[in-house]
């Protein structure tokens, strides 16, 4: 599938995948009104929906709001359903394909339909009424449950028969690019006999997937599992900052609370499952016990999309990949954690999002946070060396330019980065489907 808008080799957003973000000008208005768009990336620009959408092109959804592009929010499209996510794929595809004249040949509405990624700031696609974590992961919570209760009682008692998870705070999510700071929060010293109030020495980046919600459901009516993935919008990648010591003091018995709630990073284009289709796989087996039947899935799957995390440190310019992970790695689907989620009722809507939890392999080298690979700062990461003196800010760094043998890192530092990545395909001539760039920098406590 070809487009007449060029996309390099290798690059995340080809025809094929076109994820759905919101983005407005990064000085002054783009095209026609109104500010904020609604729109789909393709090579290294951004098509405005919206603009498309004024023009005459994308009325006739299947069950969407004639407004469904007008409000700067893919709100009213999540809530439309996939019958109506598929025909505007379809038309976008069409209108897109380079061997489809019809845009092509407008060129004063293809100048106002076509932006450059540099030219526009991606903000979040949605409004997030609610959020919820997850701890989906079994190697992640047989890492962290072993380190605190020894491997023998590393998972508890429920862990094999529901998918755990907390409700988190929509408020504080924030979109990829964004820097957050380091907070302050009530921590328990070693050795200590009371707690003392100050910035966290243990902050932590933890990789994720989450899932916007597409259409929800009514208070009362749960989601079936055979029916849930019909309920979900799309993926994004996911950083859910942590700050290990305060969440270590506080999190019993209700589970965490200022030590997650400061700040969840995302990242901007939200990936369809009809783009994830071709790299869909089947998750670990459910065996030993089997769950109960409102979770059994007669035909269960998850997508194969790899994932990384880079860092940057402070004062350096070189990233290193500290952690190769994989969304098939989860143990408890997307689908169980809807029917998990909606079993008693809980009413979802559109714009939700369900973060997946930290994802870890088996190898040591897939441990998705920086407590787990550095086995809660026992051990350390040892970062690639650099150049050093070329970062400003908070971050610190603007000395004369030196090369290093390499940064040590139990947690983060101020001024350290972390970007996270994912994609599928991209060999045995698959096109790549990327999900983009969801970094951020950890700033200076405020004092």
């Amino acid at each position: 599938m070809e487009s007449f808008i060029e996309v390099p080799p290798d690059c995340d957003f080809p025809l094929e995948n076109l994820p759905w973000g919101v983005f407005k000008a990064r000085t002054g208005a783009i095209g026609d009104s109104p500010e904020v768009h609604v729109g789909v990336a393709l090579g290294q620009h951004v098509i405005s929906a919206t603009t498309l959408h004024v023009a005459g092109y994308l009325r006739d959804l299947p069950e969407a709001d004639t407004r469904v592009f007008a409000k700067g929010r893919l709100n009213e499209l999540m809530a439309a359903g996939r019958p109506a996510w598929r025909a505007a794929r379809a038309t976008l595809q069409r209108l897109l394909s380079s061997s489809e004249g019809e845009l092509r040949d407008q060129p004063e509405l293809l100048a106002r339909v076509v932006h450059k990624q540099e030219d526009v700031e991606m903000l979040l696609p949605a409004r997030i009424g609610d959020y919820t974590d997850f701890y989906a992961s079994r190697q992640h919570a047989t890492n962290v449950g072993a380190m605190f209760r020894g491997l023998a009682n590393a998972l508890n008692p429920n862990w094999l028969h529901l998918p755990v998870g907390y409700h988190g705070r929509a408020s504080s999510i924030i979109p990829a690019g964004a820097s957050v700071r380091r907070p302050w929060g009530q921590v328990m010293p070693a050795n200590a006999s009371a707690p003392v109030f100050s910035p966290s020495s243990q902050v932590d980046f933890e990789l994720e997937v989450a899932a916007f919600v597409g259409p929800g459901n009514a208070l009362g009516e749960p989601i079936t599992v055979a029916g849930a993935w019909d309920h979900v919008f799309g993926l994004v990648l996911m950083n859910d900052w942590s700050a290990r010591d305060i969440q270590k003091w506080e999190y019993v018995p209700l589970g965490p609370f200022n030590g997650k709630n400061w700040a969840t990073q995302i990242s901007p284009w939200v990936v369809t499952l009809e783009a994830l289709e071709p790299f869909r796989c089947s998750p670990p087996p459910q065996i030993d016990p089997e769950v109960l039947p409102y979770l059994r899935e007669a035909l269960p799957y998850t997508y194969d999309v790899e994932l990384t995390v880079d860092i940057t440190p402070a004062g350096y310019d070189r990233a290193t990949t500290v952690t190769r992970s994989n969304l098939k790695h989860l143990y408890w689907t997307f689908s169980q954690m809807i029917a998990h989620h909606t079993a008693g009722g809980c009413n979802l809507r559109p714009g939700d999002l369900l973060g997946s939890g930290t994802i870890s392999g088996e190898e040591p080298g897939s441990r998705g946070c920086l407590l787990e690979l550095t086995h809660a700062g026992r051990d350390e990461v040892v970062l690639e060396s650099g150049t050093a003196g070329v970062a400003g800010g908070d971050g610190g760094g603007g000395g004369v330019a030196s090369e290093t043998p390499g940064v040590r890192r139990r947690y983060l530092e101020d001024g350290d980065e972390v970007a996270l990545r994912g994609w599928c395909g991209g060999e045995d001539q698959r096109r790549r489907i990327g999900f983009g760039l969801c970094n951020g920098k950890l700033l200076k406590c405020r004092t």
